[in-house]
């Protein structure tokens, strides 16, 4: 990054140029990122994968003493900061955690659930004491933690949980009823953050040790995937919860709530980019040694664009995860450290990015679910036997577009984010609509010029998908006012515009940095994955703006807003094919993913 670094706007990338100097990237890490990453492989390599059996079948005493040894490495409390036992490391350091350790398999689950939702709460929101209490064993990973939120009838509509919290006439404690679902690491945390309404309406949260009386759970269900973790129902039948268990204030829960889920999302993001290039890594090793039709099926055309794909859509996902997390680090420098609100500071500079962290969520999950089903496919029948890697990958990555808010869900949240900021004028986005509906009609075409700077045209692309989303939403809005809310299909449309052009906004950037500092020929690899994903992604959008088109504009505009959308829009194709085979010769070389 620059030495100058300058603090973004949560959702600011769809009203303004972002210039590349600003942008994290893998590149830019530090000595201590480089060191942590060497930390997690070691101990993914030495201590959990030799008991990856074990952990697959739920031993859970297994999983504990691996627990405290990954809590002596420094693995579990990363963000903490170090006077209840952490690294007081930044948020890039953790999402290395969270992409280094899926080696590891479903124990990488259980170490995220744990040190992210299971422990976060208390860092940005608890009390003193309650930190003092609790911090230090979750951190050496004597106390493992679980984050009890989901119940029966309340998932993704997590404020409509049923579980109730009655104060007693003495003020002194809070008796708990209520069922859990789904719970993560449930069978066998010591610490469990929960969620319930006090009064009747007051959405709160607790911090509960398990040996309170009155907790019980069900027995482990049986999933598909991540087979490893502990999946369990949590009942409190008249648990008494000290009152001074509560986490942050009665009836601020959904403040607690909301902030952990943008951080799980992110960390979801990097854990995305990490099962990728493992299933990538895999693919490629396979597809060298696997022999059809007299020569290895890597050789061949329609494998060898599979491999490009999944290449790309691994750096695209890299790119954005550390494009977040450098964003957020940049907002926690801004803050003091010394205050006694510094923990609650630190959970609304992550709310700032709450948009990009949903779009890291979807993009990533949704991203590894494509690298996941070619993977399955080039190994062909080996790919469905549990024997081979990829049947796990494919059944584990699964969960994923379903943990941390449904991929829906965050879809609707990145568009009522955008909103929310618009109204309160964070972002000029109201202005920037209404100026590219009277822009827009009047664009040309866009011209590819041969031999000009590299990734010029393809940025010149992006910028013009970032004017057509605000496009599409002012037709939205001019449509259905305030009731485009209840427009899903719109707003999911919307958002999958605004995923796409921080998708291509972060690989550019990556690419044309990388330009800047090693040159052109060193930068090949980065260029040539930027021209096929712009070109391809250019579609998808054009796609997604008709769709939105049809459904806002009248006969009489239709054929006029389609016209102006064609015009922004229009493409000079890349040779894809050649593009791609040159991706994939690259992977297929080195064996595992390079850019």
């Amino acid at each position: 990054m620059s030495d100058k670094k300058v603090l973004k706007k949560g959702g600011s990338f769809l009203v303004e140029e972002v210039s590349p100097a600003d942008v994290f990237t893998p590149e830019d890490f530090r000595e201590e990122h480089k060191m942590i990453i060497v930390t997690t492989e070691d101990f993914v390599k030495k201590d959990a994968q030799p008991r990856m059996e074990e952990l697959e079948h739920k031993d859970f005493e297994v999983v504990r003493r691996l627990m405290r040894k990954a809590g002596e490495l420094g693995l579990l409390g990363a963000e903490v900061p170090e006077e209840y036992g952490g690294g007081g490391l930044d948020t890039v350091a953790s999402l290395l955690i969270a992409e280094h350790a899926v080696g590891a398999g479903s124990f990488s689950v259980t170490i995220n659930a744990h040190s992210g939702i299971g422990t976060m709460p208390l860092v940005f929101f608890g009390t003193e004491k309650q930190k003092k209490k609790y911090l230090p064993g979750l951190c050496s990973g004597e106390k493992p933690g679980c984050y009890a939120l989901t119940e029966p009838g309340a998932g993704t509509d997590a404020l409509s949980i049923q579980t109730t919290a009655v104060l007693s006439p003495d003020g002194k404690y809070y008796k708990l009823n209520g069922t859990k679902q789904f719970i993560t690491n449930g069978g066998f945390a010591d610490v469990i953050i929960t969620y319930a309404k006090v009064d009747g309406d007051k959405f709160t949260t607790f911090v509960l040790d398990r040996n309170l009386e009155g907790i019980s759970t069900g027995p482990e269900e049986k999933k598909m995937g991540i087979r490893g973790t502990s999946t369990v129902s949590i009942t409190l039948e008249d648990v008494k919860v000290p009152a001074e268990n509560v986490v942050f204030e009665v009836g601020r829960g959904h403040v607690v709530a909301f902030n952990i889920l943008d951080l799980g999302r992110l960390k979801l993001g990097a854990a995305s980019a990490g099962v990728a290039k493992m299933a990538l890594e895999a693919c490629v090793k396979y597809g060298k040694e696997r022999v059809q039709f007299g020569k290895p099926i890597c050789q061949f055309g329609l494998i060898k664009q599979k491999i490009a794909e999944m290449a790309i859509r691994t750096y695209i996902v890299e790119s954005m995860a550390y494009r977040t997390g450098g964003m957020i680090d940049v907002i926690m420098e801004t803050l003091d450290r010394t205050a006694a609100d510094y923990g609650r500071q630190s959970g609304k500079a992550i709310e700032e990015y709450a948009i990009e962290c949903s779009i890291n969520k979807i993009y990533g999950s949704e991203a590894l679910a494509l690298v996941a089903d070619e993977a399955v496919q080039i190994f062909g029948g080996y790919g469905y036997i549990e024997d081979y890697p990829v049947e796990r990958i494919y059944r584990d990555c699964r969960i994923l577009r379903i943990f941390e808010g449904t991929n829906e869900i965050n879809r609707l949240i990145t568009m009522a984010f955008l909103t929310r900021k618009a109204l309160k004028n964070e972002i000029p986005l109201l202005a920037e609509m209404q100026k590219a509906k009277e822009e827009l009609p009047a664009m040309k075409p866009l011209v590819s010029k041969s031999g000009g700077k590299p990734l010029q045209y393809q940025r010149r692309l992006m910028e013009r998908a970032k004017k057509l989303f605000l496009f599409l939403t002012d037709a939205a809005v001019a449509k259905y006012g305030q009731a485009v809310s209840e427009e899903q299909e719109i707003l999911g449309r919307l958002s999958d515009t605004a995923i796409e052009v921080f998708a291509m906004e972060s690989g550019l950037a990556r690419a044309l940095k990388s330009i800047e500092s090693c040159g052109e020929e060193a930068s090949e690899m980065k260029v040539n994955m930027m021209k096929v994903y712009v070109n391809d992604a250019v579609g998808r959008i054009s796609d997604y703006a008709r769709e939105v088109l049809v459904a806002t504009s009248t006969e009489e505009t239709i054929q006029s807003q389609l016209a102006t959308v064609a015009n922004l829009m229009h493409l000079t194709p890349v040779n894809t094919v050649a593009l791609r085979r040159s991706i994939a010769d690259r992977i297929i070389a080195a064996e595992k993913f390079i850019c």
